[in-house]
């Protein structure tokens, strides 16, 4: 195989994207709206979701099993599209592989600039507030202004659970929302890709004085820089196929691909081995 047609396949090789759930495709969604002509590779560790109340240590073994496993299926290039691992595994993972890794950061830098009364809200999961991406976001991009954190238990549980419009739904957002809202934010950070899936229902709380920031088209923008820079691009002459993995169910996954981001995709099974390995079902 001579350079020039091995720089070729590679180019045609998917971009892997992964989450510890359903919120990863919200980031897909933006991916492959930019970047139609792309291949994907979506990885679900359903059976490990959620991944907000485990510790830093745990997230960042979870998160090498995954990225070993989408480089396994030729990804050239690796999205974390889960705040929580970014937070706990990002410079781990950009120190262990090769291949270029595009991570998730809570839009606090845009939230700050468009800010009328100083004061904006953050909402993620524990890990995500307390790693130090978080604390440098702040530190580089809002000194100026008052930032309001809070954790919001339950959300992905019910994001997972297609729960989206649900009353009880509603109900957790004014509990989590209503401090923030007294106080006086003006924007609303999305710290979690579960969270933009319940975006209609976050804005019925806020209400419109209240701008609602979701980083996953900026994610997606980053994700096209790169190809770009690293002279990864796909051709453009064809459309994008995409390929959903899951250690959970199947079929409860893939009518939630249909649910969230209106695809009939082709949803396949993984599971966990010993040593921290993954392989789809079937495999020996």
């Amino acid at each position: 195989m001579t350079e020039e047609s091995k720089v070729r396949e590679l180019n045609e090789n998917p971009i892997g994207v992964f989450d510890s759930g359903v919120g990863g495709l919200s980031v897909m969604r933006e991916i492959a709206r930019l970047l139609p002509h792309e291949d994907i590779v979506y990885f679900a560790d359903s059976a490990n979701c959620p991944y907000g109340p485990r510790p830093p240590q745990e997230i960042r073994q979870l998160s090498r099993g995954i990225v070993e496993f989408l480089l396994s299926q030729g990804a050239k290039i690796v999205v974390v599209a889960c705040n929580t691992a970014s937070a706990a595994a990002l410079s781990y993972l950009r120190r262990t592989f090769a291949v270029p890794i595009v991570g998730m950061e809570p839009a606090v830098k845009p939230a700050a600039a468009i800010t009328r009364t100083g004061k904006v809200g953050v909402i993620a999961t524990p890990v995500t507030f307390q790693g130090e991406l978080f604390a440098k976001l702040v530190e580089r991009f809002a000194t100026d202004v008052e930032v309001y954190t809070q954790v919001c238990p339950n959300l992905v549980r019910r994001v997972e659970a297609g729960l989206l419009d649900d009353a009880g739904t509603e109900e957790l957002l004014r509990e989590y929302l209503t401090p923030m809202l007294e106080a006086g934010i003006d924007s609303l950070v999305l710290g979690c890709t579960h969270y933009p899936f319940l975006r209609e229902a976050i804005e019925r709380v806020v209400g419109p004085g209240v701008t609602v920031i979701d980083p996953s088209p900026a994610v997606a923008r980053q994700v096209g820089r790169v190809l770009e820079r690293e002279g990864l691009e796909g051709p453009r002459t064809r459309r994008g196929q995409h390929v959903f993995y899951t250690t959970g169910d199947p079929t409860a996954f893939a009518a939630m691909v249909e649910r969230l981001i209106g695809e009939q995709g082709q949803v396949r099974g993984a599971r966990w081995e010993e040593g921290g390995k993954l392989a789809p079902l079937g495999w020996p």
